[in-house]
């Protein structure tokens, strides 16, 4: 039993290696954004929800850590979920909504670069609601003041797939593989901007 679940996995992780290949140009996008974004010294925002939180941080820790090239600017980066007390303080003051467009609110310049990650984009509701509303409502503040925007979502994309500049949309109806996959091309293009950066 388990071995057909393992083999139908890894099945269904081909398939959506396949069906990124459409993904390609988004992905080269997204790659021109952020080194444009690294030579212009802009600041990068990182931030999700729930699993999504997770690999927030861990692109931000790739994109200032794993990109380093000594003799080389380096990119300035923030996740807007890592620091606990004041997601708390302003979902206890202001809600839920409010806890990232609150923080680019005080740091947000033009040219600076948001990058949301969602499951779902946005789509659907659960017992709290409306789903993401607060990974929404940054991007469209981000958008009005200057800001390059990029989501990462899966399913069929939802509102974030829309509303940002540019997305990569995982093809998979399925919360575990978006979220593996979000890492992995998280992995795949601080890789490339290092070899980049290496380049100059």
């Amino acid at each position: 039993m388990n071995e057909e679940r393992i083999r139908t996995y890894f099945s269904e992780m081909k398939d959506i290696v396949d069906g990124l290949d459409e993904d390609v140009d988004n992905i080269n996008q997204i790659i021109d954004i952020l080194f444009e974004a690294w030579k212009k010294n802009k600041q990068v925002f990182i931030f999700g929800n729930g699993g999504s939180a997770s690999t927030a941080s861990h692109f931000l820790c790739d994109l200032v850590k794993g990109t380093v090239v000594e003799g080389k600017p380096r990119f300035k980066g923030y996740c807007l979920n890592d620091n606990i007390p004041l997601v708390s303080a302003l979902t206890n003051d202001n809600g839920w909504d409010s806890i990232y467009i609150e923080q680019l609110k005080q740091a947000l310049n033009p040219g600076d670069v948001v990058i949301a990650i969602s499951v779902h984009g946005g789509s659907g509701a659960d017992k709290a609601g409306v789903w993401s509303q607060n990974i929404l409502k940054a991007v469209d503040f981000a958008k009005k003041r200057g800001a390059k925007t990029i989501g990462f979502v899966g399913f069929d994309g939802g509102a974030l797939a829309k509303l940002a500049d540019v997305s990569v949309v995982v093809p998979a109806n399925s919360t575990p593989h978006t979220e593996s996959f979000h890492v992995a091309l998280e992995h795949m293009i601080c890789d490339i901007l290092k070899n980049r950066i290496m380049g100059l």
